[in-house]
This record gives structure tokens, C-alpha cells and sequence, in this order.
């Protein structure tokens, strides 16, 4: 019993998605027109970002089961010999929110729970000011989704990230008329929904650890 307790732990602290963002947090705010800065590193947890490899990067908005790419940042880029990238916010792709986040996707490495879609790391949500776009009704559902399917947790300034693993469905724009690059932007992930944490694993680990106590006396 306890050697399969302590298998069941490290699979899953080896489902986190291993890119860690430290730019947004939940704090930052980029401005439309002015050059922003997008920054990772590895967290130490499996599959190392050399595993993870080039990535699409690009400003997303929804919900744990749906989202939009609104900006592509990066088509491709490897995270494990580069950790930021800079670009311009477009101002045009929504409103003034704290709506938006950051998705990163591999292009080679798949889920590890599903090699039907390739991994993939979140930012925190964060703000963008000096926007003059819209959010449409499909994209402004999705947003009002996470209700019941959240995002992720809130980030911050001492917890510099947030990674949370989502499924994905939609792949319009802000305004309905561009198609996302992204593989997994056009399929839906079954039962894979929801989000993985640091601090659920923790939880995770703390209740096991109890269990097993119990189980010893």
C-alpha cells in the first residue's frame, strides 16, 4: 500500500506543466501599443522545458474548457534556450480587462495525460489597458464560464506565476473572423478540464501523508 501511495504522488507532481511564468502575474498591467515583456523558467517538476521544447505563444481569454487566441506572440519559440519574449500588444484585439492570459503550446511534446493534445502552460490572468477592441458574445461567454469553470488561481507578487491545465475548444478571434494556429485550439479535451496547482499538490501530498500516518499507527 504505501509504495503505491507514494507512485500515485509522483505522477501526479509529474502532470504539472513544467513552464513556470514570471511575467504577467496577476498584477501586471500591459498597455496597448507599448512593447511588454513575456518571462519563464523551468520549475523544476517533469518534463524539463528542453522536453517541452518550441512553443506557439500567444494572449488568450475564456475558460477552463473554452478559450480564444486573441494575439499570437510567438509561432514558435524554445523555451528551454530562451526565457522571454518581447512584442506589442494589440490594442485592437478587446477592451480594458483583466481578462486576458498567457498560453504556452508545444509543438512536439503531448499531455501527459492525453497524446491526443500537445502540452501546454498558463499564465495568471492579468491586465491590459489602452484597448479599443471588444469582446464578441462567444467570447464573452466564455469569460462568463468561469463561473463554473474557472481559470486558475490568482497569483502573486510573492507566487511570481500561475500553471494551470485546461482544455480547449474555441479558436476565434475577438472578433470572430481569425482561426488559431494552435493544434489543440479546434478540439475538445474530455475529463481533462480544471487546473493543477502548487498549492493542490500540496494539499495532495498533506492529505496523503495523513492517510498514510493513520494507516502506520
Amino acid at each position: 500500500m504505501f509504495s503505491k501511495a507514494v507512485i500515485s504522488l509522483a505522477l501526479a507532481a509529474s502532470a504539472l506543466a513544467n513552464v513556470f511564468v514570471t511575467s504577467p502575474v496577476a498584477t501586471t498591467t500591459f498597455t496597448a501599443g507599448q512593447q511588454a515583456t513575456i518571462t519563464w523558467q523551468d520549475d523544476g517538476t517533469t518534463p524539463n522545458l528542453t522536453s517541452f521544447g518550441p512553443s506557439l505563444i500567444g494572449i488568450y481569454t475564456g475558460n477552463a474548457n473554452q478559450q480564444t487566441l486573441l494575439q499570437t506572440v510567438n509561432p514558435s519559440v524554445d523555451v528551454s534556450t530562451t526565457s522571454s519574449v518581447s512584442f506589442t500588444p494589440d490594442g485592437t484585439i478587446g477592451p480594458d480587462s483583466s481578462e486576458y492570459f498567457v498560453r504556452f503550446t508545444s509543438i512536439s511534446l503531448k499531455d501527459a495525460t492525453n497524446s491526443q493534445y500537445p502540452a501546454e502552460a498558463f499564465s495568471a490572468k492579468f491586465t491590459m489597458t489602452g484597448m479599443t477592441g471588444t469582446f464578441n458574445s462567444t467570447i464573452q461567454d466564455e469569460i462568463n464560464g468561469q463561473s463554473t469553470a474557472p481559470i486558475g488561481a490568482t497569483a502573486s507578487s510573492s507566487a511570481p506565476g500561475t500553471m494551470v491545465t485546461i482544455s480547449t475548444t474555441s479558436a476565434a478571434s475577438a472578433k470572430g473572423s481569425k482561426t488559431s494556429t494552435s493544434t489543440s485550439a479546434t478540439a475538445t479535451k474530455t475529463g481533462a478540464a480544471g487546473k493543477i496547482g502548487v498549492t493542490g499538490i500540496t494539499c495532495f501530498v498533506g492529505a496523503a501523508a495523513s492517510l498514510l500516518g493513520a494507516m502506520l499507527l
